[in-house]
């Protein structure tokens, strides 16, 4: 609903006049406290009633319903000094809600049609309920369907928030002088029409995980669940002159787990990786081996794997011989082995994967933006499957020397048995160094169903931005965080209340715990969002974290389940302002009203990289 006339720019100057002066297309308050409360009409058609009166027929500036009102000749009205088109004034009555079958997406308006400079006020439907702001972080513009239906009819005894742009609450539909304040009106949902070609859904259908909590996405899980930690004492005389001498490190060696003729000639990640990638392509259904003993066709098959520096060991060794042992000392497999896209392009040796291996390198959000980066190319028919992830092996001295003089890294040691990284904690002091894989297998939906795939969820977008900040401090405002995870939202197609869980990126240092959260309360406001960090159970996995922490996030939706966050257990900052899963894992309720289907798996990264992963649960 629209105002009726162009008269917004007309000067409004109220004064007193009698009824006998008043003609069609004069604008009236019956008495100064209409006035005063915005509460005006137009004037369609005077008739002498008697001698003394005369009969003045009204209807709401904004359209509605006309009632007569017999007034004296010298009863003393407000006159709003301006003059409608009474043909332009419409007649509208307000929508019967009674019977109404209200569907998700459905929209009911209000317009409190007397104010002149009223608004229209609009709720929307979703998960059973109405939001006014589907993007908004307010907790208290959300209504029941009971809540809504009173605004038809009469409207007794139901208040709309907000509407109309003066006066505050009032009551929609409710009689004034016989005419009606508010028109109340019900828009059904547009029906969708199918695109005959656009964007595909991403599905995730297969999961694989290397992490300081053992080799296998059941470890990582159980681990999760249990509250334990994978965080060990470096040994080895390398590591004894270090500040700190904690790190996420593998329980097992990578090496032992994969031929030895393969293993010599795949630095660490790449191993963490080619075994996450084994465990993600055999949890999708296919066969060992790879995409030919699949019945795949290879050039449809991607990789998309995020890391930092991938092994900085073997820059390091390969130094190192080349000191000791003179140039023949340095093994001609050193180049390859130390770039950081050699864990993308073993996976596609391994699994013999042409159609793409590609390498993002985004600090610690190149796990999730390499995932993101493999949704589009699913999205738009570049491949129709992607392994995606990230992985990294920087447990190495040197990145620890460097990490500890930054003051990046927490010092508390393991002596009390519980872990040293504690996001949110009000003792937290530092994150953990670590290092692991994580990898999920992206199909095409359509494909995924043709062949009668195990669906976990879907990958339904994400969101990039730059802080443009600091090179390594986050902006203390977190702004950029907040567009990431904005766009993420929107590039899933969903709304922000829809999200329903958030793993955090919450490395545990003072400066990005707070920027993260001051992020999340601007996007989410007072809205409760279960927020878990699993940084406390395995360390900063630095450019694997985003692909461990989305297969966490993953089975959090499949499961219903949020693990709690380890570390801050009853120490919780209270500046961070979140709802952070604490103590023991909480499920996630699923079903209730108001409640969404969208996580949100968080990565940001020295030099102000910010990426959000938008997953969506499947029903």
């Amino acid at each position: 609903m629209s105002n009726s006339s162009d008269s917004s720019q007309v000067p409004f100057a109220p004064h007193p006049v009698t009824a006998a002066e008043v003609i069609p297309g004069d604008l009236i308050a019956l008495t100064p406290a209409d006035a005063e409360r915005a509460c005006w009409y137009v004037v369609t058609h005077t008739l002498p009633e008697t001698p003394e009166t005369i009969r003045v027929t009204l209807r709401p500036p904004l359209g509605g319903t006309d009632h007569d009102e017999v007034l004296g000749r010298d009863r003393r009205v407000i006159s709003g000094c301006r003059r409608l088109d009474v043909g332009a004034v419409p007649r509208l009555v307000s929508d019967d809600l009674a019977s109404v079958e209200f569907r998700e997406g459905d929209r009911v308006s209000s317009l409190r049609v007397v104010d002149p400079g009223a608004d229209e006020v609009s709720y929307v439907r979703r998960w059973g309920v109405w939001h006014r702001d589907l993007d908004g972080g307010s907790g208290d513009d959300v209504l029941t369907d009971a809540e809504v239906r009173g605004w038809g009819g009469s409207g007794a005894g139901s208040e709309m928030p907000g509407a109309g742009a003066r006066g505050g609450a009032e009551t929609p539909g409710a009689g004034v002088g016989g005419g009606g304040e508010f028109v109340v009106r019900h828009h059904p949902r547009p029906e969708r029409i199918a695109a005959a070609s656009g964007p595909r859904r991403v599905v995730v259908t297969g999961l694989g995980a290397v992490t300081p909590l053992g080799v296998g996405v059941d470890e990582l899980w159980r681990g999760l669940l249990d509250g334990r930690h994978g965080i060990r004492e470096l040994e080895g005389e390398e590591f004894a002159e270090l500040p700190v001498r904690v790190a996420g490190t593998v329980p097992v060696d990578p090496a032992e787990l994969l031929p030895r003729a393969a293993a010599r000639r795949m630095n660490r990640a790449a191993q963490f990786a080619v075994l996450a990638a084994r465990e993600a392509w055999d949890d999708a259904g296919f066969v060992a081996g790879g995409t030919r003993e699949s019945g795949l066709d290879p050039e449809r098959v991607g990789v998309s794997l995020g890391a930092i520096l991938g092994d900085a060991s073997v820059l390091v060794g390969g130094d190192r011989k080349l000191r000791d042992k003179g140039p023949r000392g340095v093994s001609p497999l050193t180049t390859p082995m130390t770039v950081p896209s050699q864990a993308a392009s073993q996976v596609s040796l391994d699994l013999h994967i042409t159609g793409e291996a590609r390498t993002v390198t985004a600090a610690c959000a190149s796990g999730t933006e390499a995932i993101g980066a493999a949704i589009d190319r699913i999205r738009y028919g570049r491949v129709d499957i992607a392994l995606a992830g990230g992985a990294e092996a920087v447990v190495t001295p040197a990145i620890m020397a460097s990490f500890a003089a930054m003051r990046a890294l927490s010092t508390r040691g393991l002596a009390d048995g519980s872990s040293p990284s504690r996001p949110f904690g009000t003792d937290r002091d530092g994150f953990v160094n670590g290092e692991g894989a994580g990898v999920l297998v992206l199909e095409a939906e359509e494909h995924a169903r043709a062949r009668g795939a195990r669906i976990y969820c879907e990958a339904a977008g994400w969101g990039l931005s730059a802080d443009a900040h600091h090179m390594a401090a986050p902006d203390p405002s977190g702004a950029g965080v907040a567009l990431a995870v904005r766009r993420a939202v929107r590039d899933a197609g969903g709304h922000v209340s829809d999200v329903v869980h958030v793993n955090a990126h919450a490395t545990a240092t003072v400066e990005g715990d707070l920027a993260e959260a001051g992020a999340l309360r601007a996007v989410f406001g007072r809205r409760n969002v279960p927020v878990t960090a699993i940084k406390g159970h395995l360390g900063h996995l630095q450019g694997a974290a985003g692909g461990v922490e989305a297969v966490a996030t993953v089975l959090a939706l499949h499961h219903g389940v949020v693990p709690a966050t380890l570390g801050a257990a009853g120490e919780l900052d209270d500046s961070i302002g979140l709802d952070v899963v604490m103590g023991v894992a909480r499920e996630l309720p699923w079903g209730e009203d108001g409640t969404g289907d969208l996580a949100l798996s968080n990565s940001f990264g020295f030099g102000g990289h910010n990426a959000v992963l938008a997953l969506r649960r499947v029903g």
